[in-house]
């Protein structure tokens, strides 16, 4: 059975806790600029008294086109994550897109991320599940976006099968057609019936891909998380960054830093009345 909540140094993710943060630029762009990010989202964090892990790629393997930024790569990478845990305090996370990049990535993030597209490989989701299990962090899998919310199902116990059970689940859009996502709310509490803890991915969501490069629509963002806490769900990834339109990757998609503590104080007011409701509700909810 999955573990809920999933403890992340510290930090309780899932039914009945406080809402956890994921928040952080897109890919490392420089060191500097990553760690100047990252003292801004924990000056905020420790403002707010929210649970905030910093998230940042290494490597943005999956990029549409042959020329765009993809990062510093794993060694560099990692370097840059480890000292923003040593200078802020923060937990971390990045993603991962080969079997081999797992326990590096384990030893330094306290969770680890498989990206939607590679979600179904199990290589990738058993060997993240194995090396988060040997060093006590957690697994984050974001939903495809072409299957349905109830198979995540089997993803989940790929990942018990080998004994992993502190498992996070990420909501991020579904894709019907050409060149947008869809959000359907339902999609929380139905990957919640796993056991699972589920993050909402509010700027993910509001991408437009195709093209050269992914466009998106950064206003949708408040509205999709603020619906996403209405309906449940126990955290909130947003990727953010000072100058969005600057970014080499996915600045369409990321919240301006300046509006950040803003969107968490409302999402942070929506939770404390969802857990109030669910608290006090004779409606059944998942537990470990």
């Amino acid at each position: 059975m999955p573990a809920n909540p999933v403890v992340i140094d510290g930090f309780r993710c899932g039914h009945l806790q406080p809402l956890l943060f994921v928040l952080g630029p897109c890919v490392i762009e420089s060191r500097e600029l990553t760690l100047d990010i990252a003292r801004q989202i924990r000056n905020i964090s420790e403002e707010l008294q929210v649970q905030v892990v910093f998230k940042a790629s290494f490597d943005k393997a999956n990029r549409t086109s042959v020329d765009s930024f993809r990062g510093p790569g794993l060694r560099a990478g990692l370097e840059i994550l480890q000292e923003v845990s040593d200078t802020t305090g923060l937990p971390t996370t990045t993603d991962i897109h080969e079997p081999a990049q797992a326990e590096a990535v384990a030893k330094v993030c306290r969770i680890v991320q498989i990206p939607a597209f590679l979600a179904r490989q199990t290589d990738l989701v058993r060997a993240a599940a194995e090396a988060t299990l040997k060093y006590g962090s957690v697994v984050n899998v974001k939903k495809p976006q072409f299957i349905a919310p109830a198979d995540m199902v089997h993803i989940v116990k790929k990942c018990e099968e080998t004994g992993q059970a502190n498992v996070l689940l990420t909501e991020r859009g579904t894709m019907f057609g050409y060149g947008h996502l869809v959000n359907d709310m339902q999609s929380i509490p139905i990957m919640q019936e796993t056991g699972c803890p589920v993050v909402y991915d509010a700027t993910h969501s509001v991408q437009r891909p195709g093209g050269k490069t992914t466009g998106g629509n950064r206003q949708m963002i408040p509205h999709l998380a603020r619906a996403a806490v209405a309906s449940g769900c126990d955290a909130v990834f947003m990727e953010t960054h000072p100058n969005p339109d600057q970014s080499p990757s996915d600045g369409p998609n990321m919240l301006p830093l300046k509006d950040l503590k803003q969107m968490i104080q409302q999402l942070t007011q929506i939770r404390v009345l969802i857990n109030t409701w669910q608290a006090a509700t004779v409606i059944p909810a998942v537990q470990s």
